[in-house]
């Protein structure tokens, strides 16, 4: 066990920092006079057992090998996940242990599907909790794939080593000085999106816990109705910039403070994402205003804002997209699956992955046309090798093979067929709202069955942390030394 001290240490560590993080919410408890034992109860226990797993491994090797990387990752977002569970559970809304973790499982992972459904009504603390987590899972997850992805050549994330082997390419040597950096970026556009929310009508405290749910493209909201609480116009393009800004590559922004100014407007993934935002709403406006009948109950403003919203994975809502029909539905499934960029907030497969199969397959036809030629893919002035190439394939296989295993498993808890796939597709895909009547977006996951719930659990951690992350723990020769 005691080439594990170093994974036991870190778990330690991020304890004790989830625990000091519950102080936030005591102080709104505070503020609005609903002060109770559930968050210091929480806090205390959670610091306790920080404490214990930090005292008992300091004399841990300080170098983290490939092995426990992986557990490390796992063990990470599971404990972070269990131990934020307990404000719900101590909490006066009434909620199951399997409630609480789905909960707190959907925060963390910054999924925003909620169980609870009286969410205009809910103590301030808990909102503010619920928040959060997504933004911690947030900026966990983008240090986590600018650091540690690349290190465990997880499906195709080697591509985005900052250590690149071209001297021009160097942005910053310390992943120390990255991390910090990503940090105060993070912090900048938390504060300019809850600035820009208060001014454009949210009163403070929405406008602070909303902002922390949308740099996270988390999707989590203080209202039943989501952004569509507010209708108001202004939020909602506050809301669709900080998204996207959320949704970029978070390392280009540190190449453009470091001098390379044109990174947005060159950074392959970033134009590609532009684009399939443009299309998609191209596509769903013509498709609305030639086929539905209805059309006058959906505008411009809407498709853009779900279009978004679905593609990067936040979740928020501002109308029932259940109405449009049956094209605008699986579009939006399709979008699930694509999601935004990496190293970015945003989940789903990834675009450069999809970019990168189109490649391959374009590769593939010209060498049925030309038997003799060689063709050489390339990515962002990078040449994507066999290796690398096998890679992205088999994670975007495992991808859908897991979806279907999950949707297969959510049809045997009892639910219908749409509520199956698509519960299934949010989940893995870290979305939010699903589709239907039961899970849509005028819907939560309360109803589901206890055993529908661990299941989406265990979707949502594993599209998180990007499948093979968790799956490899499963593979008997990972614990043989």
């Amino acid at each position: 066990m005691s080439n594990y001290k170093t994974v036991f240490f870190t778990l330690g560590i991020l304890q004790i920092i989830l625990g000091i993080s519950m102080v936030f919410p005591i102080i709104i408890q505070i503020i609005f006079d609903e002060l109770d034992s559930s968050f210091i109860g929480a806090s205390l226990i959670t610091i306790i057992f920080g404490t214990l797993f930090f005292l008992s491994n300091l004399d841990h090797d300080k170098k983290l090998s490939l092995q426990n990387a992986f557990l490390l990752t796992a063990l990470s977002w599971l404990s972070i996940a269990v131990f934020s569970s307990l404000p719900f559970i101590f909490s006066n809304l009434n909620l199951s242990i399997t409630d609480s973790f789905f909960e707190s499982m959907s925060g963390i992972t910054t999924t925003g599907s909620t169980i609870i459904t009286d969410l205009n009504s809910s103590p301030k603390a808990i909102l503010l909790w619920r928040a959060l987590l997504q933004w911690l899972g947030g900026i966990g997850i983008i240090v986590m794939a600018i650091t540690l992805m690349p290190i465990m050549n997880v499906g195709g994330m080697q591509l985005f080593k900052v250590s690149s082997s071209d001297a021009s390419e160097k942005i910053l040597p310390k992943t120390k000085e990255i991390t910090l950096r990503l940090i105060l970026i993070y912090l900048i556009l938390t504060f300019l999106c809850s600035f820009f929310y208060n001014i454009c009508g949210m009163k403070f405290f929405d406008s602070l816990t909303h902002s922390m749910t949308t740099i996270a493209t988390g999707g989590f909201s203080n209202y039943n109705e989501s952004i569509g609480y507010f209708n108001n116009i202004k939020i909602e393009i506050v809301s669709m910039i900080f998204i996207i800004l959320g949704s970029i590559p978070f390392i280009s922004y540190i190449k453009f403070l470091s001098g390379k100014k044109n990174i947005f407007y060159t950074d392959t993934q970033i134009k590609s994402f532009i684009k399939i935002i443009f299309y998609s709403i191209v596509i769903l406006f013509f498709y609305l205003t030639i086929f539905n009948k209805s059309f006058s109950d959906v505008s411009l403003r809407s498709i853009s804002f779900n279009v978004i919203s679905i593609l990067t994975g936040t979740g928020y809502v501002t109308q029932n997209f259940d109405d449009w029909g049956s094209f605008p539905l699986i579009y939006f499934l399709i979008l699930m699956f694509i999601g935004g960029c990496a190293g970015s907030t945003t989940c789903g497969i990834k675009i450069f992955r999809v970019q990168i199969l189109y490649l391959f397959l374009k590769n593939q036809l010209k060498k049925i046309i030309y038997p003799r030629g060689i063709f050489i893919i390339k990515y962002d002035n990078n040449n994507v090798n066999e290796k690398f190439m096998a890679s992205i394939i088999a994670f975007i296989y495992l991808y859908i093979i897991i979806f279907f295993i999950i949707t297969a498993m959510l049809s045997l808890s009892g639910l219908d067929f749409t509520t199956s796939i698509s519960g299934a597709a949010t989940s893995i895909s870290n979305v939010g709202p699903g589709l239907g009547e039961l899970i849509g977006p005028n819907g939560n996951f309360s109803q589901l069955p206890d055993f529908s719930k661990w299941i989406l659990s265990f979707g949502m951690i594993l599209g998180r942390l990007e499948l093979f992350a968790i799956l490899v723990l499963f593979l008997p020769s990972f614990w043989v030394k």
